[in-house]
């Protein structure tokens, strides 16, 4: 049998990340616009591959300012790239997890990033469709990607962090169940 792309269920993911602010705590955020597929087979999770496109201007850090800075050239620079987007190359089954390899490509760059990944589980939804949960998480560099804009503290130290912590839940739908939800 061979897999088939199950839909991501956007309303039932999130996309989020934290990144350390001036070096005393961490600041979380999250992207609200994307979709994507999951092309899965039950009996075999290492053939998993994974497509998802992401609307950059969509990120919230649940600050006006902030997300209007992120979205402006000095991070993100949607206006040039509007999107970001991750397309698996291999998946290798370790244990009972999953790392997918793969493409992320953002701000013009692309790098291979891992995902350590989950499933989470397979079943029945209430209108008789199946559905597959995912959870996966990386971490990165954003200089790795041409994000570099920063500012030194005064007290010493700078205002952003380099590593973004990136975490993934996915719930994605099987191609019969995509028209009943």
């Amino acid at each position: 049998m061979n897999p088939t792309p199950w839909k991501i269920d956007a309303s039932h993911s999130g996309i989020h990340f934290t990144v350390r602010h001036m070096v005393i705590s961490k600041v979380r955020g999250h992207f609200s616009k994307f979709e994507g597929e999951v092309t899965f087979d039950e009996a075999a999770p290492e053939k998993t591959k994974v497509k998802v496109n992401i609307d950059a201007s969509s990120i919230s850090t649940n600050e006006p300012k902030r997300d209007d800075h992120l979205r402006s050239p000095d991070f993100f620079d949607v206006a040039k790239f509007p999107a970001l987007t991750f397309e698996s190359t291999k998946t290798e089954k370790k244990g009972d997890r999953l790392a997918v390899t793969g493409n992320l490509s953002m701000h013009g760059v692309t790098r291979e990033v891992v995902l350590d990944a989950e499933l989470l589980g397979v079943g029945k939804d209430p209108w008789g469709g199946k559905r597959a949960g995912f959870t996966a998480k990386t971490s990165l560099d954003r200089k790795d990607f041409g994000l570099g804009w920063n500012q030194v503290l005064e007290a010493g130290g700078v205002l952003v962090g380099d590593k973004i912590e990136i975490e993934l839940e996915v719930e994605a739908i099987a191609p019969a169940a995509v028209k009943a939800a």
